[in-house]
């Protein structure tokens, strides 16, 4: 791995936590040059100061802002030359009902999930067509199996995944590689960060995160991926069985899915 990635530059949204932080410290390891962004300038500083002499370029972005995703995009250029890899990470998630749910919820995930993606693909697009390099997305088993209260994350994720396959064919003939990526649940802060009903950060998980996959695993297997220059990736077991499941037996999908989810008619995970 160190010797594919030595020399690359690397463009990572959202590394400030999570898997995109992994991904950050493996590349920097493997001695890739590396650009992340992030909304929180407070962690995104954290990030910064701890890998300090180190070819690292940190940019305060909102991805679901196209003009943000323009300077993200533009001073990893201008910094490193032109992209290799663009690892379109950044997401949110959400934690509702559709039927107590306000508009806003669907709206922030949309855009930051999808829009995000859409925005700094298509601006890097040229810079990595010249290096035949990689767009990489990481989506979700959301985006294979609609999960309840997670309605507007999965449409997202559905959105992510079908675009991807659309640009993959697009851009075959170009020799970039087209990956989507779909974790099953890792420890991160993204449940903690997902929107309630209200649109605003619920601040708790739902989840036994010490149960997950790491985010070091998780960022493990998405380079592997990418060093293999693979179409798509779905992670644990859970995950794959689930992918499996709803394929073949839909009906059976959806009782182990709300059972999974509700206790009592009621919402829990």
């Amino acid at each position: 791995m160190n010797k594919y990635f030595k020399g690359k530059t690397i463009a990572i949204s959202g590394g400030s936590d999570g898997i995109g932080k992994a991904l950050v410290e493996i590349l920097l390891a493997a001695g890739a040059n590396v650009a992340t962004c992030g909304r929180n300038i407070e962690k995104l500083n954290e990030v910064k100061n701890s890998f300090l002499g180190m070819p690292f370029l940190c940019v305060p972005a909102d991805v679901s802002v196209y003009n943000e995703c323009k300077n993200f995009i533009d001073s990893t250029i201008s910094t490193f030359g032109d992209i290799d890899i663009l690892i379109n990470n950044a997401g949110i998630s959400m934690h509702a009902e559709l039927k107590n749910a306000e508009m806003d919820v669907f709206k922030k995930v949309m855009d930051i999930n999808y829009f995000g993606t859409v925005y700094c693909t298509k601006l890097a697009l040229e810079s990595i067509i010249k290096t035949k390099g990689s767009i990489v997305g990481v989506s979700s088993i959301a985006g294979y199996r609609g999960l309840p209260g997670r309605s507007g994350y999965s449409a997202s994720k559905f959105a992510v995944n079908g675009w991807l396959e659309a640009i993959r064919t697009e851009l075959v003939v170009d020799g970039v590689n087209v990956l989507w990526v779909c974790p099953g649940f890792t420890k991160s802060n993204i449940r903690n960060a997902a929107l309630n009903e209200n649109a605003q950060a619920q601040g708790e998980s739902p989840l036994d995160e010490n149960k997950l996959m790491s985010s070091e695993d998780c960022a493990q297997h998405i380079l592997t991926a990418i060093e293999k220059r693979k179409r798509t990736l779905v992670l644990t077991f859970n995950g794959k069985r689930t992918v499996f499941m709803n394929k073949f037996f839909p009906a059976w999908a959806d009782k182990l899915v709300r059972k999974f989810f509700y206790v009592n008619g009621k919402l829990v995970k």
